[in-house]
Parts: structure tokens; sequence; C-alpha cells
């Protein structure tokens, strides 16, 4: 699909959508509403039953699943079930539509490639996906040293044992975590870096406009890719790729049982440090504004800043060179306090959090505990990527990264008319 036709699509979708969205609700007064109702309420049981064990617990997500089927059925009685699939559906194609209209077309500058690039492949990363596409013999078909890990074996001294031998290229093969030791190591050198998206979910792939979907043709980044710098994070010393999770998340992954049981492990950690009679640890921080703030249920650091809301690309960074970190401080609503749920986004080079005790942390997404102060900070323009000359190299948000949502329409516009 050509990028006109896929601004025609989602202009067309949306269109759709919100005319049929608009129409419904008039025409099937009151009862279109009250159904809307109906989901708000079961929110609001929703979320009694997830800060409760026991009894309460299924009482308040029994209740909101009664309330979701009511509203429903209503919708099916009111004869306008297939007109909201309709909508639904107008929904996605937009969604789709803006996906190909928006998608990043970086050129990058062209860099001399490596003499020696070594690629480090955790195999059992992403359910073995680098097994499954053959990326150990396509690599080195292309003339690209491997590192395959063992179990239990350090990757740390794997990648500096490769410096030491005169590697000039370093690339990774694996989940973010392992992403990060290795653009570290690759940024402390000054040494080129490749991200191959082998992981589970390769976030740090997509923000750097790495196709996930082609994780052979990664490898050529050594070959004929080109570069730019990107900047990391660190905390207390540690280089973070993505981001770094505090509170209820945070407190549920480092526990043991996570892994084995993930779901009620989280419910539960949920309702200790959030219900009625939760202890939730207290997060002390300044804001760029000077002003003291206190966290306890969720706060996330990020390598640059997140793009949020109803947008193409929400949920991924347009900007991973703009030298600062990415703040989201999330606050639930207290029980019995009537007051909604809040989150605020923020961005800063610095960042000090303390705590009167050992905080758990999600840092790209591995469970660790670091000593207070936990002391987050920016390092501009620290690492050299290299990406292939086939992939995107941008994040699907850079494109429509303006916090205006009009903007993206007018963008939408300009490309249905123009082409480009």
């Amino acid at each position: 699909m050509s990028r006109r036709a896929g601004a025609l699509a989602a202009l067309l979708g949306a269109a759709v959508a919100l005319g049929v969205t608009a129409y419904l609700l008039i025409a099937d007064f009151p009862d279109g509403p009250s159904a809307l109702f109906g989901v708000f309420w079961a929110l609001v049981a929703a979320w009694y039953g997830l800060l409760h064990r026991g009894a309460r617990r299924m009482l308040g997500l029994g209740g909101a699943l009664l309330l979701i089927v009511l509203a429903i059925v209503d919708t099916i009685l009111a004869g306008h079930g297939f007109a909201w699939l309709a909508v639904a559906g107008a929904f996605a194609v937009g969604v789709a539509g803006s996906r190909v209209a928006l998608r990043p077309d970086s050129r990058l500058p062209r860099a001399a490639p490596p003499r020696v690039p070594v690629l480090f492949v955790n195999p059992r990363s992403g359910d073995g996906r680098a097994g499954e596409v053959g990326l150990v013999e396509e690599a080195r078909r292309r003339g690209i040293e491997v590192a395959e890990l063992g179990d239990g074996e350090d990757l740390e001294r794997l990648v500096r044992e490769a410096v030491g031998r005169g590697a000039d290229g370093l690339a990774m093969a694996g989940g973010d975590g392992s992403q990060a030791l290795v653009a570290a190591i690759a940024a402390e050198h000054d040494l080129p870096y490749a991200c191959i998206p082998s992981g589970t979910r390769n976030h740090f792939a997509l923000d750097l406009g790495v196709d996930r979907d082609d994780v052979v043709g990664a490898l050529d980044a050594f070959i004929d890719g080109g570069e730019r710098y990107v900047d990391l994070g660190e905390v207390n010393g540690r280089v973070f790729v993505n981001n770094v999770s505090l509170g209820v998340y945070a407190e549920a992954v480092s526990q043991e049982r996570y892994r084995e049981s993930k779901l009620p492990t989280l419910l539960n950690t949920l309702t200790d440090t959030l219900g009625p009679d939760g202890e939730p640890a207290q997060l002390h921080w300044t804001d760029p504004g000077g002003a003291e703030q206190t966290s306890t249920a969720l706060m996330l650091v990020s390598n640059n800043v997140y793009l949020l809301g109803p947008r193409p690309g929400s949920g991924t960074r347009p900007r991973l060179d703009e030298g600062v970190l990415g703040i989201v401080d999330f606050h639930p609503p207290a029980p019995g306090s009537g007051q909604p749920a809040r989150w605020r986004r923020l961005s800063a080079s610095e960042l000090e959090v303390e705590c009167e005790e050992p905080v758990p942390l999600g840092i790209d997404g591995e469970a660790v505990t670091l000593e207070p102060p936990l002391r987050f900070r920016v390092r501009p323009g620290a690492l050299c990527v290299r990406i292939a000359p086939d992939h995107p190299g941008a994040s699907p948000s850079s494109v429509a990264a303006s916090d205006q949502p009009y903007s993206v329409v007018k963008r939408l516009v300009k490309i249905a008319i123009a082409g480009s």
C-alpha cells in the first residue's frame, strides 16, 4: 500500500468511526449513553476487585464482567450491534492506514563497515527465534564472527574478551537487558553497535528504527548500513536502553514466584501495595519545577520521552537523541477517596529518587533491587548505532510526534493530496 492510499484509508476510517459513533449516541438516546455509563461502572468495580483479595476480589471482578455483558446485550437488543462492529472495523482500518502513511523513512549517513564485527547470540531469547531464522549461519556467511551464549555464561566477560581481541563492531541478538549490556560496552569503547531483534518484544529495536520482522536483514547494518548516535540512560551506574519501572510492577517482578505465576503475583502485589491495608513504599523526588513529589503506585523513568495517548506510534519514543529522561508518574484512585486516577509526563536531564528502604526496579524488564538514593541521568549521544539500509532507521512515532492530534490529521490530509 502506498503512503497516499494509507492516508486515505486512515482519514476515511476515522471519519466513519466518529460519524457512526455520534449517530448511535444520538439516535439511541438514552440507551447509547447508558451503555457507556455501564462500562464506566464496570471499570470502577474492576478496580475495587483488584485492590482486594478473596470474596471481595471475586465480587468486584464478577460485577465488572456482568456490567460489560449487560452493556453488550443492551446494544444488541437495541439493534445496533452490527453498527458498533462497523465502528470497530473502521477504527482498525484507520489505524492500519495511518501506520502506512506515517511510516518513518530515515536515510542515515553511510559509514565504513567494521573490519572485525562480532555478534553475540542468546539462543534462548524470544523462544529460540535466532535459531528459527538461521541467524548464526547468516551472520557467518556475511563474515561476522558469532559468539553464542551457553547456559551460565557471562555475557559481559565474553564481550570484553572480544573487544580485547580486536573487535571493532558489536551486535547483540537477545532481549533488551542483554542489548543494554552490550550497548554499554560499545559506548565505553566508542564502537559501532547493531541491535538484532531476536528477543521477545524488541522495544529498543523498534525505537531505533530496526524492522523487528527482519531479524536476518538487521545483520546488514554491519555490511552497508548507516550510522547515528543515540543516548543511553543510567541509574546508579547501570545502563538502560529503554526504561526503569518503580512501584507495583517492579515489586511484582522482583518476587521469585512471578516467573511461574505472573498474573496472580501481579494482582496480589497490587492488593498488598495499594489496597485498604496496603503500605506502599514512598518514593520521594523533586520535579523539574523544584516541587517535592511522592509516588507510590507506578513511576517510569525512560531513556528519552515516550509518546502517549491516542496517536499513531503511541507507546514508542519519537527520538532517542534529545538528551533527556522521560518521567511518567501515575497515581491511581485511592480506596474510598472518590478521586480519579491521574498521571503526568515530565522530562529532565537527571533525577534523584529517595526511599527509606531498598527499591525494587524493573530495568529493561529485568528485576533488580538497588539501595537508595537512585540517581538517574542521561548520557547524550553516547552510543553509535548502525541500522541496515532497508530498515526504517527511525521510530514509528518520529513522523507524528506532535502533542496536538490535529497536526496528525493535517499531515494525513497533506499526504492524501500530495502523496508525500
